[in-house]
């Protein structure tokens, strides 16, 4: 029997890990992506449950900034063991709001707007939105970053902020976002910073690296059906009835 007959009848190879973005190396984009030097610092935390590798995007917008941090896990005691320092102020963080305040609520031209625990605007958006040392985004499902919301008490101390993007997300129909203004962990980091720093190519960097991914991932589906997203498993409602 061949090499190829021995591979097509026994199970198949594993496809390879980038080591530094976690994909599976036909949808890694890292040889093109340069370091940007931010002012603002970037957190992200990933819930353990967030298993898309192929459509995830947190490592891959963390790899776009030199001051990035990614934890995988449910809880930290405090800011500063999330970014493994030995201090950091969560009040000078911003952190990307989870609840049902909406940008297009609110009489403004902003497409960032820093609210309150009662979810209105805050009054002197320059002031607080300048004085933000770095932001903390929630990756995984809608569920899974309402856990990391609630396991982290910390949060609470830190400036709520949301955004209002122009466009739907680019993930279009290969991932559904819960929300019309629900947008992918690199899109809304480069919203983030682009407007805190107030430099449009860092947004448009960020994107231009999303299509580059997604254009592979699509690429990618033709050849290798096994990166494709597996169906949901559908309810048994006649179980539930008889119950």
């Amino acid at each position: 029997m061949s090499k190829i007959s021995e591979l097509q009848a026994g199970e198949p190879e594993a496809i390879p890990e980038c080591p530094h973005c976690h994909k599976p190396m036909p949808l890694c984009i890292c040889d093109s992506i340069t370091p940007i030097e931010s002012r603002i610092g970037l957190l992200i935390l990933q819930h353990p449950q967030e298993q898309d590798r192929a459509l995830g995007t947190a490592r891959v917008a963390a790899l776009h900034f030199k001051n990035a941090v990614v934890k995988i896990g449910l809880s930290w005691p405090s800011l500063a063991k999330a970014l493994g320092r030995p201090i950091a102020d969560p009040s000078r963080w911003a952190v990307l709001y989870l609840g049902s305040a909406k940008v297009a609520d609110f009489e403004t031209d902003r497409d960032l707007l820093a609210i309150d625990r009662k979810g209105e605007a805050e009054e002197n958006q320059r002031a607080i939105l300048k004085d933000i040392q770095g932001i903390v985004l929630l990756d995984g499902t809608w569920s899974q970053a309402k856990a990391l919301w609630w396991r982290n008490a910390w949060m609470l101390k830190c400036q709520r902020v949301i955004l209002g993007p122009a466009k739907p997300s680019l993930y279009g129909k290969l991932r559904r976002e819960p929300r019309q203004d629900g947008l992918s962990t690199i899109e809304a980091a480069g919203m983030l910073l682009s407007n805190l720093e107030k430099r449009p190519e860092i947004a448009a960097t960020l994107n231009d690296a999303f299509e580059r991914m997604l254009a592979k991932y699509r690429e990618a589906q033709s050849v290798m059906p096994e990166l494709a997203p597996k169906p949901k498993p559908k309810r048994d409602y006649r179980r539930k009835k008889r119950a």
